[in-house]
């Protein structure tokens, strides 16, 4: 299986300790390097910085090597490589969470899911106090409505 991720399913999973969802989840993520200079940008949290700059083995840097369009050039770096790499690598999943990007992927033929949707898989499989989860989750600069929160905390109650 192929995923590809942006940077905001990596960095919320940092922020609220539970990155290692996505080995467990998926095995292997692939990242193009506009994520990985993402993560490691002097802005980003430290605890990210942190993360990235010892990548688990799971963890793949893989190169764009398609141009980008008008259309996904309006996009920020990470969304459009990872994007066009999910394209490149026919990739089975991408992790995405921003809503333009999200439209831009799925207009594409991608397959999308994003932070909710990888905690949606984990409380499927009984490896997170989802409630828990989404308490530290609100605790960050992530955002979701109340009502999309509490639908997810729902369908596993």
């Amino acid at each position: 299986m192929i995923i590809v991720s942006n940077t905001s399913p990596i960095n919320y999973l940092i922020l609220i300790d539970r990155i290692e969802l996505l080995a467990e989840l998926f095995g292997q993520i692939t990242i193009p390097q506009e994520v990985y200079n993402e993560l490691s940008n002097a802005f980003a949290p430290p605890s990210v910085q942190a993360w990235i700059a010892t990548p688990p083995d799971w963890l793949k840097i893989h190169p764009v090597n398609q141009p980008s369009d008008v259309i996904l050039d309006q996009l920020d770096p990470g969304e459009r490589a990872a994007i066009i790499l999910a394209q490149e690598l026919k990739a089975d999943l991408l992790l995405l969470d921003e809503i333009k990007a999200r439209r831009m992927a799925t207009a594409r033929g991608l397959a999308i899911a994003g932070i909710l949707g990888i905690l949606d898989r984990a409380a499927t499989m009984k490896l997170i106090d989802l409630p828990a989860v989404v308490e530290s989750l609100r605790n960050t600069l992530f955002w979701a409505s109340d009502s999309l929160l509490q639908k997810l905390l729902d369908n596993h109650a």
